[in-house]
């Protein structure tokens, strides 16, 4: 059914576009969307609804549309979720919507069945029930599919600044930025659609005595030199989605979906953050739907969108055209119907006496009018075919006759108007209703930002227009432009006086609402008047916990047509105002927005950017398996010819114990930190005591969260007077890095004292075992390695393998270790020098892995992995670390007297020995103090698990309540396969308990 006018409309006959919609291949043209498209092909049901599977038709024109929900695309490109009413149409162009087939319909029999909170009540009220039923329930709620693979398309976010922010380029918006503009304020208008104009694109009335689309084209041009003189950036096909704190605005542009696969190089979408001195609200108003008996049938529409399809696409939606009105805006869309050579069934008019010069023309006409009546029930099945409109009583609450059936094809609604009012809601001001105009309109709003056109609830174009204006205007001379008043003249329109409008919601039936046909009041999520009246007889009385029992407004429209109209009937049933009963909260997004314009360029290696040091070459030529640490990759161990991990991380461990091992160590945080308060800093962020170290000397130090718990550990070397040499882990070098200048700049801004990170400035690989003095000897250094000059956790500077050098002699292995820090760009030719120094000991590359092995041997504790953020410097034996009484107080010291960290039966980290030394306990596994069947009171969990070649056994450290005073007692480790391992507690220190080794 071809249901396109012959002439008219915005769109390009003379270009022709096919398309498909769910296989079935149609055709439109340039400007059409692709709900105007499916119209003009006769396309009446676009979906089936989510929960009572009825079928379901376009009810709008933009982003209020509740039903015309597709997914648009092929393969990884698809992209689910989208109106189509704001989807441009393209050559080629595949779309699908959700009919969901015969299983839709049997759920949709069962749905039927189902109040309000059915979901809470049945499928939550035990988890073997919901997990039984969850996966039948998303495939039957579903909208669309996720798409496979990687999204193939990119998109661009920036930054902006402007004097004047237009929002929506409509009449009251297009005066608002050519207003503030002409007297010489940066302008930015922004609108959703893909054309400026808003209500103008479809308007048949005159303005400044020329067609309304002559008008918007002139002015157009207008706008388009105030373009080439650099003062106004227009943004089209871009959505204002998020207002937020001191006028900071998302806009996300839309960039090349009008293109699909026809579209070149470049971001499919960008994402425009405006930072704008002052904004102009110019978002318009949503008409409003009526809620009567059948209302969701395929061919009730809105009013405006009917004037839409008619006016800007030419497509007429049906043939024989019946509407119901609480205001003049009916008429219009009648008059125009009948000039288009359609017919008018009548126009069914709320108010007892419709007068005015609208009615008088529609009559003239011969359109009948009927008065004080309503429709309250449309007729048919998978279309419109009728209706019954009976007369109503005085306060349209109740019937006051019979009904009579009428017959149509399309039925029209015009229940009034609800300002777009979400962006002014974002930024906390509270709609307030306005009985004059029977909507919510935006409260007060923060300094920085004003209101024009219907937003306001301005209704004349004249109005709208003329408040553009002025608000511009006002925003230009608050940024210190113009004078505070139009320039560019006033407007004159030919528009007629209107009666006032009637206020009505729902239209009552001859049953019932529990016995009634439904009569719904969102479309999208099937939320009916019977489950408004429930929830409120059920004890629900606030407007948001209503919105969560029966899912009002929860789609992807979000309320944008019931709200206010579930708002209006939750009222009535409390016997309340709507003032009383507010509605619900506004959130951003304003319509959903695409993960992919959030994240920008910013995903793969530039969201995480994969850092190698500078030997990682050299690793790769030897096999390394490697392992993500903080970013950055690194060697987990290097197997040689057939051998699996363990076998390769055994060999490791016992060339470091038994000869000498080389480990690439450059990932280690490394800040620098100089000043002549450099000392007193570190005395006030780690818990140990910097001010008496000596230079060329290093110390451990545990650095704590305010709390008393600990965040990371390090050794810090003193270079000099004023300069120190912080070491942090690899994980925590950033948030590290972030502690220190968040106390520094906002507690101790008096301290002289400046931090930098190097970490990626120094390469450092760390020579380890009996036979590491030799080896570094070997590859030739000027600095006196012997233990008298050289000793334990101290740090020389000269040259290694001719190389400038600073070598410190610290150890998490537990053996004689030197780490050799070289510039970054000679990092590979050191490590190569001290690998060929080597070879004659026998020297061998170890990973992270062994690294772990031989630290958890000598009870060395790793932050994050036997810490979970909850322990203390005492639950981790580390008391020795800590010094109280220092001249200042660091972070964390009076929390660590707090009563439950001196807790006796806090988790303590101690040592385990299985019972069989060749079985390995889970990292992770829980301890219990005896054997037997579940519940079992938990005693703590395993933080680090191995094989000791070292020692030829298993290790492990745990955490366990009251651990130290617990050694020798026997603990269990219930298994999920079943098994339940025995372990005696021990000391967390299985090797070398007095460190000689390290001492050299």
């Amino acid at each position: 059914m071809d249901r396109r006018l012959p002439e008219g409309g915005r769109i390009d006959r003379e270009a022709p576009l096919e398309f498909t919609f769910n296989g079935r291949a149609l055709a439109g043209f340039q400007g059409d969307t692709l709900a105007s498209a499916l119209l003009a092909n006769g396309v009446d049901v676009v979906g089936r609804s989510f929960k009572h599977a009825r079928p379901r038709g376009i009810i709008g024109h933009g982003a209020e549309e509740p039903n015309a929900i597709v997914e648009v695309g092929e393969g990884a490109a698809r992209v689910p979720n989208l109106r189509a009413t704001q989807v441009e149409l393209y050559d080629g162009l595949v779309a699908r919507a959700d009919f969901g087939g015969a299983f839709k319909r049997m759920t949709g029999a069962v749905g039927r069945t189902m109040p309000p909170g059915f979901y809470y009540k049945t499928f939550m009220a035990s988890e073997r029930v919901w997990g039984a039923s969850e996966r039948l329930l998303r495939r039957a709620a579903g909208h669309g599919v996720v798409p496979d693979g990687p999204d193939p398309d990119t998109y661009d976010k920036m930054h902006r600044h402007c004097d004047v922010l237009v929002v929506g380029a409509g009449p009251a918006g297009i005066a608002a930025a050519a207003e503030a503009a002409h007297q010489g304020a940066q302008v930015i208008i922004a609108d959703e659609q893909n054309e400026f104009g808003g209500s103008l694109l479809a308007s048949l009335a005159q303005v400044d005595a020329m067609p309304a689309a002559e008008w918007l084209r002139e002015s157009m041009v207008e706008l388009a030199e105030l373009v080439d003189f650099d003062t106004l950036t227009m943004l089209p096909r871009s959505t204002v989605f998020g207002c937020y704190d001191h006028n900071l605005l998302g806009i996300v542009e839309r960039r090349t979906d009008h293109l699909g696969r026809n579209a070149g190089p470049g971001p499919r979408q960008r994402l425009h953050l405006v930072r704008a001195t002052h904004v102009v609200l110019a978002t318009g108003a949503i008409e409003r739907p009526l809620v009567f008996a059948g209302n969701d049938l395929p061919g009730v529409m809105l009013a405006s969108s009917v004037a839409t399809y008619l006016n800007r696409y030419a497509v007429a939606p049906g043939e024989r055209l019946l509407l119901f009105a609480t205001n003049d805006a009916a008429y219009r869309l009648a008059i125009a119907w009948h000039d288009a050579g359609r017919e008018v069934a009548a126009v069914v008019d709320v108010r007892p006496q419709p007068d005015g010069a609208l009615p008088e023309v529609a009559r003239g006409l011969g359109i009948d009018v009927i008065g004080g009546s309503g429709i309250t029930e449309a007729i048919g099945r998978r279309r419109v075919q009728g209706a019954w409109v009976a007369p109503l009583a005085g306060d349209a609450r109740r019937l006051a006759g019979n009904a009579r059936r009428l017959a149509c094809d399309l039925i029209a609604v015009a229940g009034g108007w609800s300002p777009v009012l979400h962006l002014a809601a974002q930024t906390g001001a509270k709609p307030r209703w306005d009985d004059e105009t029977a909507a919510f309109l935006p409260g007060e709003p923060p300094p920085g930002m004003h209101l024009a056109g219907a937003v306001s609830g301005a209704s004349a174009l004249c109005d709208c227009l003329g408040q553009g204006a002025r608000a511009g205007a006002e925003a230009a001379l608050a940024v210190g432009h113009g004078e505070g008043r139009p320039s560019i003249g006033t407007f004159e329109t030919d528009e007629a006086s209107e009666a006032p409008p009637a206020t009505l919601f729902a239209v009552p039936h001859r049953l019932p609402t529990s016995r009634a046909p439904k009569q719904f009041v969102d479309f999208q999520l099937d939320v009916t008047a019977a489950d408004i009246e429930v929830a409120a007889s059920e004890g629900f009385e606030a407007v948001e916990h209503v919105k969560r029992y029966t899912a009002l407004g929860f789609g992807t429209d979000q309320g944008k047509l019931g709200n206010v109209n579930g708002v209006a009937m939750l009222a009535r049933a409390l016997g309340r105002s709507i003032e009383e009963t507010g509605t619900t909260m506004f959130r951003p997004a304003y319509t959903p927005v695409t993960f992919g314009a959030f994240a920008g360029r910013d995903v793969g290696e530039l969201f995480d950017p994969e850092r190698r040091t500078p030997m990682h070459d050299w690793h790769e030529s030897r096999g390394a398996v490697w392992e993500d640490v903080g970013r950055w990759k690194r060697p987990r161990y290097y197997p040689e010819g057939d051998e699996d991990m363990d076998a390769a991380v055994a060999r490791e461990c016992r060339a470091v114990r038994r000869g000498v091992g080389i480990m690439d160590a450059s990932t280690l945080g490394k800040v620098d930190i100089q000043g002549p308060d450099a000392a007193r800093f570190l005395d006030r962020v780690y818990a140990g005591g910097f001010r008496k170290l000596g230079v060329g000397r290093c110390r451990y130090g545990l650095m704590l969260k305010d709390d008393g718990t600990i965040m990371d550990d390090g050794v810090t070397a003193r270079l000099d007077g004023q300069r120190y040499l912080m070491h942090t882990t690899t994980g925590n070098a950033e948030a590290v890095f972030a502690w220190l200048e968040l106390w520094r700049q906002t507690e101790w801004p008096e301290l002289d004292v400046a931090f930098t990170s190097v970490t990626d400035h120094w390469a450092t690989a760390a020579v380890a075992g009996p036979q590491a003095r030799e080896v570094l000897a070997q590859a030739g250094t000027d600095v006196d390695l012997s233990p008298q000059a050289f000793p334990f956790m101290s740090v020389r500077e000269g040259e290694v393998a001719g190389v400038p050098a600073r070598v410190f002699r610290i150890s998490f292995s537990g053996e004689l270790a030197f780490e050799v820090n070289v510039p970054a760009p000679r990092g590979m030719e050191v490590w190569q020098a001290l690998v060929a120094a080597g070879e004659k000991f026998g020297i061998t590359p170890y990973g992270t892995e062994t690294m772990h092995v031989l630290r958890a041997e000598k009870g060395f504790i790793i932050v994050g992995q036997d810490t979970d953020g909850s322990m203390t410097p005492h639950d981790m034996g580390l008391d020795w670390a800590v010094r109280r009484g220092k001249p200042a107080e660091f972070i964390g010291e009076r929390a660590l007297d707090l009563a439950d960290h001196q807790r006796a039966d806090r988790p303590q980290l101690v040592g385990l020995k299985t019972e069989d030394p060749a079985v390995v306990i889970p990292e992770g596994a829980q301890i219990v103090k005896e054997t037997g069947k579940p519940p079992l009171a938990m005693h703590g969990h395993v933080t680090s698990s191995y094989m000791s070649a070292t020692l030829s056994r298993s290790i492990a450290l745990a955490m366990v309540k009251g651990g130290r005073d617990r050694m020798g007692e026997t603990v269990y480790c219930p298994l999920a396969d079943g098994r339940t391992l025995a372990a005696e507690i021990v000391e967390s220190v299985f090797y070398d308990a007095q460190g000689e080794r390290q001492r050299g």
